[in-house]
């Protein structure tokens, strides 16, 4: 099994975007499905010691999934994936934002156009996501809030999650 798995993480300024590169231990199939069932995203889509808890998930052009992280001292932070295009296996797009619990908006955070690439390579999998902002404050208002180092820390509970399995 590979253990030097390819990660990439680049912050463009320039075009409002944030571009990540990350290769899983597992087969396409297994690594989609890590994306898209609630059950499997809850196992790691929060950054330990934080949980993700999904409230509802329709994964369909036109639906939504609304799911709050869950910190270790009762809090919660709310946020919905818009999602706007699906190609099954090998890529989806959405819009993110925070939210309330019931899906309501909040717009003093900006939101983002995630799109998602899967690709096989036999053994493993390699994901290419691109998050686009609409402006330079609002990428830089995301990273100042720690996105990265969150986000770092998720993928690595996918790894943990995929080598268990």
């Amino acid at each position: 099994m590979k253990t030097n798995l390819l990660f990439d993480f680049t912050v463009n300024k320039e075009n409002n975007s944030v571009h990540v590169k990350r290769e899983f231990a597992a087969g396409q199939d297994v690594v989609w499905d890590a994306f898209t069932k609630p059950e499997i995203l809850d196992q790691w889509w929060a950054p330990q010691p934080w949980v993700a808890k999904t409230k509802s998930m329709v994964f369909e052009v036109g639906g939504r999934r609304l799911y709050a992280m869950c910190g270790p001292e009762g809090e919660e932070h709310w946020a919905v994936a818009d999602f706007t295009s699906i190609s099954p296996k090998t890529n989806f797009q959405y819009l993110d934002a925070f939210c309330d619990a019931d899906g309501n908006i909040n717009d003093e955070f900006p939101r983002s156009d995630w799109n998602l690439d899967f690709v096989n390579q036999g053994d493993t999998t390699l994901v290419y996501i691109t998050i686009k902002h609409k402006n330079l404050a609002d990428l830089e208002k995301i990273i100042e809030l720690g996105f990265k180092e969150g986000f770092t820390i998720a993928l690595q509970g996918l790894d943990s999650l995929l080598s268990n399995s």
